[in-house]
């Protein structure tokens, strides 16, 4: 075993993250290139960690299918384990507690093309761990659901509210995710070939969430509604805001991710605190007390 991780992605949220742990791990971390020959890029790696994925959902019928096929082949060839980031797309629109066992029966397009590439990876042959995450905190602030969404006007004193204030909504801590895709890895000799594997990550509500920044600010906040009614308008002529519009059910779902069978697999991980990831969010500039976490130079030079 060489323990190389070769990281798709590497400037994004799931790639910067992956990378950092794999390589605090004591793996040697690789970098694709993006544009490059996969298959080539992938020689003498073990795990491939497929980091990449279309911004701002742009064009994700064509290309969601062109990079799954990619991946699959460059596995294949080099005999890789792939570590793929899943999400709660897969599932419909009924609250609750979701996992593995619960059936898939997506409410969304793009709830389908989620589903529709992990079939194809199981179908592959290839040994595949979906480590299946709610809405991605990064504390780098690199795009997350905070940043971009629901702590945008944090600097005025506004929370956003998608809908009502005690909806329950599946968030994943991506340092957490990173640190359990590495001892994932590591086990992945007594994994079966298709592993799906849910990351219970912490799941609250914008009632819940508030009064915490309010605490650690010092100052009472206002929720901010949602503009959904002018995303809806905008759907026909904006991309994004049609794409945002389609999974506006997420919000209005109470739902969480079920942790038993990652508690059998990871018995000895400890989650981030649920304050800390809380307040992860907050830019350093309005809350002193927010760690900086350090950048570590993670990728080897290609």
């Amino acid at each position: 075993m060489t323990k190389t991780v070769l990281i798709l992605g590497p400037s994004g949220k799931i790639g910067t993250h992956a990378a950092e742990a794999f390589w605090n791990a004591g793996w040697t971390v690789r970098a694709y290139k993006r544009g490059t020959d996969m298959t080539e890029a992938a020689q003498g790696v073990d795990v491939i960690v497929n980091g990449l994925n279309p911004p701002n959902y742009h064009d994700w019928d064509r290309l969601i299918p062109a990079i799954t096929a990619q991946v699959i082949a460059a596995a294949q060839a080099n005999g890789a384990t792939v570590i793929l980031p899943g999400n709660v797309y897969n599932f419909g629109s009924t609250p609750g507690t979701w996992d593995e066992t619960t059936p898939q029966v997506p409410a969304s397009r793009k709830g389908r093309i989620r589903v529709a590439a992990e079939q194809a990876y199981a179908a592959s042959g290839i040994q595949t761990i979906v480590l299946r995450a709610g809405s991605f905190i990064d504390p780098n602030h690199n795009g997350d659901v905070m940043d971009a969404f629901l702590l945008r006007e944090i600097r005025k004193g506004k929370v956003a509210l998608a809908h009502q204030p005690d909806t329950r909504h599946a968030f994943t801590y991506l340092p957490d995710w990173a640190r359990a895709a590495v001892m994932l890895a590591e086990m992945r000799a007594d994994l079966a070939q298709f592993e799906d594997v849910p990351m219970p990550g912490p799941a609250f509500s914008m009632a819940e969430f508030k009064p915490v920044l309010e605490q650690a600010l010092g100052r009472p906040l206002t929720f901010a509604r949602f503009p959904w009614w002018m995303m809806t308008l905008a759907s026909p002529v904006w991309e994004l805001a049609r794409e945002l519009v389609e999974m506006r059910y997420l919000w209005e779902t109470s739902h969480a991710l079920g942790g038993a069978k990652f508690a059998r697999l990871l018995p000895a991980f400890v989650p981030t605190d649920l304050n800390t990831v809380m307040l992860a969010g907050l830019p350093a500039d309005i809350y002193p007390n927010q760690v900086v976490r350090p950048r570590q130079q993670a990728i080897a030079a290609e």
